[in-house]
């Protein structure tokens, strides 16, 4: 058996694993809402809660799986961004307040999808939660850790099939990175770098945002602002940049984390860090406390866990990318967006949603490794998903093929909020590490509190208006 001497013992992991990932675990009928009502020969009945941009993509997949239906389609903004689904789907009933879609036509579906901006991902999803609908919600799962914990308690109390919109952890590259890091590929994990080079930032912005804005006839404004605090419209936010403002997006960290850091954290068992602490520069946290810097470099400390030891991961955001490891060749290609995972005994390389393209670097590594397992077969220890197989994201059914058959198997799917909770909250701290910048935060999630800060702890919550509620 392979063994890390500090890491992960192959066997061990993979037990361990199987209950944590929860990816082909069996529950009871009982315990899933409507799950006796969506049988394996039915399409399951779905409402979209925003249906352009990346809603727009999730609906095309789910449609294209064959195995989905939609009913029901809301969107506060109807304008063309949205009139390619809506003509895609006339017998769909259209809203542009989801509360009222539940108040006329909940009893007509059995899930929904959430795909609005960042800061409205709870209140929507909830709302499908309480109603006992399955949910498919796009990443990061909320706009803060609190609204995680919440609903990751009210999926789990509901029994619904929950699904984090990170499609690459059902690709088969994932999976390979996971069997190799435990096959010991890469020796004892203890550094690992991951990067995205998109600058979600409103810094450009700041002061044309000042300057209020008729808002266009198809949008209704204070729909989209939800949650949020009320501010005159500007064009700096929606309907496409809202990512860089903190009361609507989540920065870099939130839209690309739940990709990038996905390979680490489910070889890894990573859990939650115990310290976050965040560099940036040309970045004032007070006079900029608005928007998201352009770059930012976020360090995470994660403790040893039973057979493998303590991990430092470094997230680098925008302008700063990822600095060339000791030892590799200073003229090998990093990626701009994706990962370096070092061990004591090698480097992996890998590309953005689920680990695409990881390769061992240097390249004699990488054919040192593929000779003994031409000597040794890895046997593969994860179950390989229907349309896993894949070289580019953007066009991979699996990740909702494995939402829609989880609800008609009465099993969990892939990245339920069990899952994609955790995964998400490491963006949210990152965020607070951001907006608090040069200050070590030391973090205790079973509590959820920073024992050193209780600036950091009050952003944790956040501050509901206009009379919205979880």
């Amino acid at each position: 058996m392979a063994r890390n001497r500090k890491g992960i013992s192959r066997r061990s992991f993979v037990a361990k694993s199987a209950a944590a990932v929860a990816g082909f675990t069996i529950v009871p009928r009982h315990c899933l809402a409507r799950s006796g009502q969506v049988s394996p020969n039915e399409r399951v009945r779905i409402a979209a809660i925003g249906i352009a941009g990346q809603g727009g993509s999730d609906i095309e997949h789910l449609n294209a799986t064959g195995e989905a239906q939609f009913v029901g389609l809301c969107d506060v903004d109807w304008s063309k961004r949205t009139g390619k689904t809506f003509e895609q789907f006339p017998d769909a009933k259209r809203f542009h307040d989801f509360r009222k879609m539940f108040d006329e036509m909940a009893d007509q579906f059995d899930a929904v999808l959430v795909a609005t901006p960042d800061h409205t991902h709870a209140v929507a999803a909830m709302t499908a939660i309480k109603h006992g609908k399955h949910i498919y919600c796009e990443k990061p799962l909320s706009h803060s850790v609190w609204e995680v914990r919440q609903l990751m308690a009210a999926a789990k109390e509901k029994g619904v099939v929950s699904q984090l919109g990170n499609q690459g952890h059902s690709y088969n590259s994932i999976r390979t990175f996971c069997e190799w890091i435990w096959d010991g590929a890469i020796g004892d994990v203890h550094t690992v770098h991951v990067a995205c080079g998109v600058e979600n930032s409103g810094l450009d912005q700041l002061e044309a945002a000042k300057m209020a804005q008729p808002a266009p006839a198809s949008l209704d404004w204070e729909l989209w602002l939800g949650p949020a605090k009320s501010r005159a419209y500007n064009n700096a936010y929606c309907p496409t940049r809202w990512r860089g403002w903190v009361p609507f997006g989540t920065g870099t960290l939130g839209d690309w984390t739940c990709h990038v850091c996905d390979p680490v954290f489910w070889a890894l068992d990573l859990g939650a860090p115990h310290t976050v602490q965040a560099e940036v520069k040309n970045y004032d946290p007070i006079k900029d406390a608005d928007v998201y810097p352009k770059g930012a470099v976020v360090r995470f400390e994660f403790a040893g866990k039973g057979e493998r030891g303590p991990v430092t991961l470094y997230w680098h955001a925008g302008t700063e990318g990822i600095p060339h490891p000791p030892g590799l060749d200073p003229k090998l290609k990093l990626p701009t967006t994706g990962g370096v995972v070092i061990g004591d005994k090698g480097t992996i390389m890998h590309g953005s949603h689920g680990a695409l393209q990881c390769r061992i670097v240097p390249e004699s590594k990488m054919i040192e490794y593929d000779e003994k397992l031409k000597r040794e077969p890895l046997k593969k220890t994860l179950p390989r998903l229907k349309g896993g197989d894949v070289e580019t994201w953007q066009n991979s059914l699996a990740h909702h093929y494995d939402w829609l058959e989880a609800i008609k198997a009465g099993r969990k799917a892939g990245s339920d909020f069990s899952y994609g909770g955790p995964l998400s909250e490491i963006a949210l701290t990152g965020d607070i590490a951001i907006r608090l910048a040069g200050t070590e935060l030391k973090w205790d999630s079973p509590a959820m509190r920073f024992t050193n800060s209780p600036e950091a702890t009050a952003m944790l919550t956040p501050h509901f208006e206009n009379g919205w509620t979880l």
